[in-house]
């Protein structure tokens, strides 16, 4: 039986899920600062300031304390919402912020579910996106082979899966991600050069 992406997720060691969550949350956080440059709403700064914590988090443990919930009201305090900004770069904006909330409730909670709904998250605001640019005036017949066959869709999926492919790899041989791993998980977002959308890192 082949799992599903998701169902990949869930084998995983807990401590695996949280660096799968991470690598997925950093690779959407550029969607929000390609937001804030165009609109100037909000701050990027605590996104990428609860990533560097929760980054050190997962190989320390812990040993380093991180208050997830006031990271969780900071990201809070920078959430664009769709009312007031006609963008279309106002959703994966959105979605990089509830990403990063699921993933610090997950934290909070040592649960695995929203975890696993970072992945969802991610997956959903790539549908999302296309749906609203290329998919706009489609059917929803069209709407939903365009969603298939999407380079970004099938782009999103195989990156998730090659992921799941070295977490499993590495979970195997080490009960605990070590920090020269997280830095290796890390340096592959900034290898990758492109958010879960197609934004590239290097907009500003």
């Amino acid at each position: 039986m082949v799992l599903n992406t998701f169902e990949r997720i869930r084998a995983l060691p807990f401590a695996y899920q949280a660096v799968m969550a991470l690598y997925l949350c950093q690779r959407m956080v550029p969607n929000y600062e390609l937001f804030y440059h165009v609109t100037g709403f909000g701050d990027p700064k605590p996104l990428q300031g609860a990533l560097n914590a929760c980054w050190d988090w997962a190989w320390q443990g812990r040993a380093v304390k991180v208050n997830f919930a006031r990271w969780q009201e900071k990201i809070d305090e920078v959430t664009p919402s769709e009312h007031g900004h006609d963008l279309l770069g106002v959703y994966p904006a959105m979605d990089a912020c509830t990403a990063l909330s699921t993933m610090l409730q997950g934290f909070m909670d040592n649960n695995s579910a929203d975890l696993v709904s970072v992945a969802k998250v991610s997956q959903a605001s790539v549908a999302k996106f296309l749906e609203l640019s290329e998919g706009a005036d489609l059917t929803a017949e069209q709407r939903q082979l365009m969603l298939r066959e999407h380079e970004l869709a099938q782009y999103e999926i195989e990156v998730q899966q090659a992921m799941l492919d070295y977490l499993e790899m590495v979970a195997r041989e080490q009960q605990q991600p070590t920090q020269q791993f997280i830095q290796q998980v890390r340096q592959m977002v900034a290898d990758e050069g492109i958010s879960n959308i197609g934004v590239s890192l290097n907009e500003d």
